[in-house]
């Protein structure tokens, strides 16, 4: 029995989405071309922003980064998913699976606190214009996204290692595309109550806080906008805020759809699509098509290749 429970906490099998031939040729193309899609647009607005002078402001030096992010989040979970359509033991190893949750967490994080330095700097932006260079300069920019990305990997490397003091005896199926944090909890044998409780301490307050900053800045942002006299000020104030705020609003809706009951299974796989894949695919699409300076900076480059 010893030798079983140590081989079941080494290697885990990802049960994925069907074992129908047909549905698994049909999923496996459209996966295959979301993945592209979502890798050419965000790491294409990465090399444009660093490319293009006129984009190395605070605003695009967090789009950057969170396009970096998002292309983490793709990598971290759709290769080993595409490989699995066609795997016949569909492994994964402990360390395997302890790492693409670690690019995960990390990748989720760093959203979490980028989105909300985005909408900070689109408040400095709007509501206090005059000062807006002397409060977002590029040096603490860069510092933010140093701090941001410090953070995330030190709240991600905490989750892993609580993973890690877990031993996994009921079952080696994980009923899911990928190394989620709920399906391990399931096949935990060890009671993963302080890992819930370190959820609550450490991931509680990120989402909390961050929420509360894009929740503030916006209602602020809202106020200045209805202040101003100009038709067209109250235009290009929206229009800068728009991409923005829709981003976040999808991210937080998928957010709030995965905080759920423990119990709940059978969501574990939408949900999960829509905030691994579907999210990544869409930002560079809701940045760019909205977004001028993007769009004019795309064809400037283009016709200079």
């Amino acid at each position: 029995m010893a030798k079983e429970n140590q081989s079941l906490t080494t290697e885990f099998i990802l049960i994925g989405f069907t074992d129908q031939p047909v549905m698994k040729i049909l999923l496996f193309l459209v996966f295959v071309a979301i993945y592209l899609i979502t890798m050419v647009g965000n790491f294409g607005l990465v090399v444009l922003i660093f490319m293009e002078h006129r984009l190395h402001t605070p605003m695009y030096i967090f789009l950057g980064n969170l396009a970096l992010m998002d292309s983490c989040c793709s990598c971290a979970i759709t290769p080993k998913m595409l490989e699995d359509f066609f795997s016949k033991d569909r492994m994964i190893s402990l360390y395997e699976c302890m790492a693409q949750f670690y690019f995960l967490c990390f990748a989720e994080t760093s959203d979490c606190f980028l989105l909300a330095a985005m909408a900070y700097d689109r408040y400095v932006a709007i509501c206090n214009p005059l000062q807006y260079h002397t409060m977002m300069s590029k040096k603490l920019c860069i510092h933010m996204a140093i701090g941001i990305f410090i953070a995330s990997n030190l709240h991600s490397m905490i989750h892993v290692g609580l993973l890690l003091r877990l031993t996994f005896c009921r079952s080696n199926q994980i009923d899911h595309f990928f190394c989620d944090i709920l399906p391990l909890y399931r096949l935990s044998c060890t009671n993963p109550y302080i890992n819930e409780l370190m959820i609550y301490i450490f991931s509680m307050p990120i989402q909390i806080i961050t929420i509360a900053i894009v929740f503030v800045s916006y209602i602020c942002i809202i106020f200045t906008i209805f202040k101003m006299k100009s038709k067209e000020g109250r235009g290009k104030a929206f229009s800068t805020c728009a991409s923005h705020f829709l981003s976040v609003s999808i991210f937080y809706i998928c957010l709030l759809m995965y905080i759920r009951p423990f119990e709940e299974e059978d969501k574990d796989r939408p949900v999960a699509v829509f905030y691994t894949i579907v999210i990544p695919l869409l930002k560079p699409f809701i940045y760019s098509l909205r977004n001028k300076e993007v769009l004019s900076s795309f064809f400037l480059q283009g016709s200079i290749i």
